[in-house]
């Protein structure tokens, strides 16, 4: 941490002096609040209230403005109304203030106006080097030293046991909650935030700070949207490289509202698909459940990324057993049976075991030797990676036959996750006090799980072939500000070294072509979004004789449809044949997270199916390669039950091309939809494609081709 973000850290967490802007003394009011709160929970520093209309607040000295205070201010924390807000920065730029937590709402989350009015404040707050929480949060706490600096009930009313668990929070009311639920589950806090629109300070940055911070061991995160979301992802890699995993619960899982684009790759991938893409390119961990955030990270203590994630299973009770299991499937984690030298190895002892994926050692496992060994055989082995084992009634009546070798048994750093079916409060305990993940629900034990298994570490970014970023950039520099047609489009496509099929434009329906026979004809313009469905194609064109009558039908379809499209003339295509499969293969600048490349499968229903890989781009050929394999429908292509293979290595190539075009800045939106896989050796062809270039729209989003 640099000399000027520690100050600031410090002013945030650690201040000497803190000013309460717009501080009640009438009790009653959640303006006193914030003072109360600071005393309760020992604070040792200056509390100064800032009220023009008393000399005294809550036993402090209160004085008019900051401005009137004497010596320095670390924090000022702003309650005053909306009207005011823009003052009371401005005083404590003039005044030195390092950090100003803004609780005021009714800025950038209520719209235009006030955003920009959000705008003002930051522009003078940056002026006058003053760094801003909020506007609109209920402000932190900090354990060490204690700053208790919110507005928030639950924060004065518990009691916050000091632990290595920091929060920051997008909800400034679930705060609290999140707080109050961390501590029934026994955990600690070290610093909590509630960072409100992320005017200055970030999720990113103050991430960044606590993957220095040396009483923080994990990073919940509670988010409603990215905001800065390249400063999250910096934060991430630097947390990962620390050892200390960022765990994120995000809402908007069921999202369809948001009106991403209107090409297939946008509808395609949606903003959840991008999140998980977002999370999983940058070691960060995605939780279903609200409980298992402050779960997992008992069970990650000590943890990295691990390029296996194989799945262990034992019980004592086979119905507890399989409603993890039971979840575990449906998540797609896969479990596996134990090893031939585990098997062997306690049959030497006498304990014979299921070979089966489930270890269910039934009433055997009442016997505290029989479940020592047992688990600790499978600790041992380098069959696994993970261990879950679920624990019946003698975890309640009896913890000591299977808690207790449990924790005798954890001792060689390979994680472990204890599903308890029964209330069993005391066996709970002594798990956690040994360090041990202890779950309550089979829910949130899989989704811990589940978690892990999905935790990589954060992917390398390639770096951009310059020669192919300055050939594309040399095609959209000749269009001089024109929106690109398909032609346009397919120049892009092959300067990546992406093949397509033999074109050839006619401008008259009397026009001749060179190409063989049969042909596709399609209306050549930026400004009809859907050929298809404007009657701008004609498939299967079997001679010179009926080219004519094709084009007439295309421009007498789009001209009814969309009469002031400029037409660029008709695109005559020759028919691909051979192709063992169509995939969809777009690349799209996501307005939360960044550039983003999409593979699925393609064809006019790919929108329909939604069976898609993303990845941030650029991307690894890799990662490319693991895309190809995430696609169920792509199965085709990869010799399922016999079939031929495809062309899967040109198809990862072009993958990782399309992605090169997060490169260049003035390309928005690239689709191929369909892009033909060709037997292995023989490549793939773009079939149809479209350009969107930055701030290009028509009819209220960018357009896409439906050809085929």
């Amino acid at each position: 941490m640099n000399p000027q973000d520690k100050r600031q850290f410090e002013a945030l967490f650690a201040p000497t002096t803190i000013a309460l802007i717009g501080a009640s003394g009438d009790q009653s009011k959640h303006t006193s609040r914030p003072q109360r709160t600071l005393r309760k929970h020992g604070y040792q520093g200056t509390i100064i209230p800032i009220n023009p209309n008393r000399d005294e607040v809550g036993g402090d000295k209160a004085y008019p403005s900051v401005l009137d205070v004497p010596g320095k201010v670390d924090h000022a924390f702003i309650m005053v109304p909306r009207n005011a807000v823009a003052d009371a920065i401005a005083q404590c730029a003039e005044k030195g203030v390092a950090v100003a937590t803004i609780f005021t709402d009714g800025f950038a989350e209520t719209g235009d106006d006030g955003r920009r009015l959000q705008e003002e404040i930051v522009t003078t707050a940056r002026n006058g080097g003053v760094r801003l929480l909020g506007p609109n949060c209920s402000g932190i706490y900090s354990s060490k030293p204690s700053v208790a600096l919110s507005i928030n009930a639950a924060v004065e009313k518990l009691d916050i046991v000091p632990g290595p668990l920091a929060i920051i929070s997008q909800s400034g009311s679930m705060t609290g909650g999140l707080m109050s639920r961390g501590l029934g589950r026994g955990v600690g806090f070290s610093r909590i935030v509630s960072i409100g629109n992320e005017c200055d300070l970030s999720v990113g940055e103050i991430s960044e700070w606590l993957v220095e911070d040396p009483e923080t061991g994990a990073i919940l995160l509670f988010l409603e949207t990215f905001r800065m979301a390249p400063r999250l992802a910096q934060a991430a890699r630097r947390a990962v490289e620390a050892g200390k995993p960022i765990i994120a619960y995000k809402l908007g899982r069921s999202d369809v509202g948001r009106d991403l684009a209107a090409s297939h790759t946008g509808a395609m991938a949606g903003g959840d698909e991008v999140a998980n893409a977002f999370f999983r390119d940058n070691g960060i961990l995605r939780v279903d459940c609200l409980e298992t955030l402050f779960e997992l990270p008992i069970m990650l203590r000590g943890q990295r990324p691990c390029k296996q994630h194989r799945v262990a299973v034992m019980t004592t009770t086979g119905g507890g057993a399989a409603t993890v299991v039971d979840r575990l499937g449906t998540l797609g984690v896969d479990v596996v049976p134990p090893s031939e030298t585990v098997v062997e190895k306690l049959a030497l002892k006498g304990i014979n075991i299921p070979t089966g994926r489930l270890t269910d050692l039934t009433l055997a496992g009442t016997r505290t030797e029989v479940y020592s060994a047992v688990a600790g055989a499978l600790l041992g082995s380098d069959h696994c990676d993970l261990l879950v084992a679920i624990a019946g009634s003698s975890a309640q009546f009896q913890p000591e036959i299977t808690v207790g070798p449990l924790v005798e048994a954890d001792k060689n750093g390979k994680p472990l996750a204890v599903f308890i079916a029964p209330h069993a409060r005391v066996g709970l305990d002594q798990l956690a006090e040994a360090g041990i993940a202890g779950f309550r629900t089979p829910e949130t034990c899989a989704d811990a799980v589940n978690a892990w298994s999905k935790w990589s570490t954060p992917i390398v970014r390639p770096v951009p072939d310059q020669k192919l970023v300055a050939a594309v950039q040399r095609t959209i520099d000749a269009l001089e500000g024109r929106s690109p047609n398909e032609v346009d489009a397919g120049k892009v496509f092959k300067e990546i070294g992406v093949a397509t099929a033999p074109t050839q434009v006619i401008h008259s329906v009397d026009d001749t072509i060179g190409l063989k026979f049969p042909v596709v004809a399609k209306v050549l313009s930026a400004d009809v979004p859907h050929k298809t469905d404007a009657g701008g194609v004609v498939l299967g064109i079997k001679d010179a004789a009926a080219l004519p009558e094709a084009a007439k039908a295309i421009l007498k379809g789009v001209g009814s449809k969309h009469p002031e499209a400029k037409i660029d003339g008709i695109l005559v295509q020759q028919m691909e044949r051979g192709g063992l499969a169509e995939v969809i293969l777009g690349f799209r600048r996501d307005p939360e997270v960044g550039p983003i490349v999409v593979l699925g499968v393609g064809g006019i229903l790919a929108e329909v199916y939604k069976d898609a890989a993303i990845r941030m781009a650029p991307t690894t050929l890799e990662e490319a390669r693991s895309m190809i394999d995430e696609v169920k429908g792509l199965a085709v292509i990869r010799g399922y039950r016999g079939l031929p293979r495809g062309d899967c290595d040109a198809l990862a190539q072009a993958v990782v091309s399309m992605s090169h075009l997060a490169s260049i800045a003035s390309i928005a939106d690239a689709e191929i939809n369909p892009l033909f896989v060709k037997p292995e050796g023989e490549g793939v062809v773009a079939v149809d494609g479209l350009i969107v270039l930055t701030n290009t729209e028509t009819n209220g989003g960018p357009r896409s081709p439906h050809a085929h």
